[in-house]
């Protein structure tokens, strides 16, 4: 074991890789009970769609831990699967099986572009200090969705978004500050397992708040329902094809680049770079991520992706793929343990994530800001994932960002190759979006 996860040379042990990889878990065990509620109103049954969830999210999390060796989890992702029953099945008319077929060939094609080292050579082409506000924007990104989960934040404060009155019923939120005070009084007296165990004492103090619900009669065990398998319609695609190329693409497109700013940002933050500054073993993560995505294809589920909670593990201390390992085993026992594994209210696992802003907020140091070819890109990144919900959109205008900086810097020479093609193709996609 430590030979093969390179504990010792990864400055961890097996026990902060197993906290790790239970607070991982907990941070994302959400997915269990979103993906089936949104994915059921295009057809699917919630029972499959939950099983589904569960194994393909554990498949592709251990093919990460033993193809790439990172801290790093998958499952069916949010967007992508609102992406899936509200526009492609709801919105244009298209059955469940065609969207499914759309996601299998999707993750086909990943697979060969992994091993073909393409997108491998996409990750590495990204300039360094956007690599930084990757991480950043990220920790921006995490923090919102922790605010939002809690009901700390709002968009019905009368402004675009704020905090809600702390005086009236918001028992979540109060519950998550005070989870919120308790994990940075762990972390700052260096209690191993900080965030985990500020998840587990916040779950205990909701219960008296009404926030935490046991529900009559509880039973911590159930059998798992029979997933949908294979449920594809290849003929479809003829009648469709112009409207199949469009749900294609999009999948496709958002995917990549939220996987890519994923294992940038976790990456970063838990310092698994290589000499050169890459992330270690990108091949083997990117190419999980598209067995991740087949699988997932196969027994009923939207499109697998490298999730960002990821981060909370890292912060919690993990750094190699037992972690990972841990979490998928944790996936597989919650197909019998749900009820269990519901229990953890958001409130509870919003603080992990809001505490992992800040731990994320480090990279910004490494920016180059004195430098605007280096500084407006990374600004520009780091200010769009959070306003814009979108990692993917992120990257894309950081991206646009740097080739403009650079050549309005006179300084055109230092942008490689592969850069200049992913900003054609990105203004590309953003015309193409805005003629639809």
């Amino acid at each position: 074991m430590e030979k093969f996860f390179q504990l010792k040379e990864r400055g961890t042990t097996v026990s902060k890789e197993v906290v790790g990889g239970i607070t991982t878990f907990l941070a994302m065990a959400y997915i269990l009970a979103v993906n089936p509620g949104i994915l059921s109103e295009s057809g699917l049954p919630w029972g499959g769609v939950f099983t589904a969830t569960a194994v393909s999210a554990a498949i592709a999390t251990l093919v990460m831990a033993l193809l790439a060796n990172l801290p790093v989890a998958l499952a069916p992702g949010l967007g992508l699967n609102a992406f899936f029953t509200y526009s492609v099945v709801l919105g244009m008319g298209c059955s469940y099986k065609l969207a499914l077929t759309a996601v299998l060939l999707e993750g086909i094609l990943f697979i060969v572009l992994s091993l073909c080292g393409v997108r491998e050579a996409i990750v590495n082409s990204i300039p360094d200090g956007i690599k930084k506000a990757v991480a950043v924007g990220i920790g921006l990104f995490i923090t919102i969705i922790g605010l939002v989960n809690a009901g700390i934040c709002s968009k019905d404060t009368g402004t675009f978004i704020g905090f809600v009155n702390f005086a009236g019923d918001n028992h979540a939120a109060i519950v998550a500050i005070i989870g919120l005070v308790i994990t940075i009084a762990l972390y700052t007296l260096n209690v191993k397992g900080s965030v985990l165990l500020g998840i587990i004492i916040t779950t205990i103090i909701g219960i008296p708040f009404g926030v935490t619900t046991i529900p009559e009669n509880f039973k911590p065990f159930s059998t798992p329902a029979a997933p949908v398998l294979f449920a594809f319609d290849f003929a479809g695609i003829a009648e469709n094809i112009g409207r199949f190329f469009v749900i294609f693409f999009t999948f496709l497109f958002t995917d990549m680049f939220d996987t890519i700013g994923t294992l940038l940002g976790v990456a970063e933050q838990g310092n698994l770079k290589d000499e050169t500054g890459n992330i270690k073993n990108s091949k083997g993560a990117l190419l999980s991520d598209a067995i991740g995505t087949v699988a997932g294809a196969c027994l009923g589920t939207s499109t697998v992706t490298s999730f960002v909670e990821s981060s909370s593990g890292v912060a919690a201390g993990a750094r190699s793929g037992l972690a990972s390992v841990v979490t998928a085993i944790l996936f597989l026992v919650a197909l019998f343990l749900s009820p269990l594994f519901f229990l953890i209210p958001a409130a509870a696992t919003a603080p992990a994530l809001i505490f992992v802003g800040y731990l994320m907020m480090k990279s910004v140091a490494g920016i180059k800001f004195d430098d605007p070819t280096e500084g407006i890109p990374a600004f520009v990144t780091i200010m769009t994932m959070p306003f814009a919900y979108s990692i993917s959109k992120g990257i894309m205008f950081g991206i646009i960002a740097y080739v403009i900086a650079k050549v309005a810097g006179k300084k055109a020479k230092e942008i490689p190759v592969v850069t200049w093609i992913l900003a054609v193709v990105f203004v590309a996609d953003m015309i193409f979006e805005a003629c639809k």
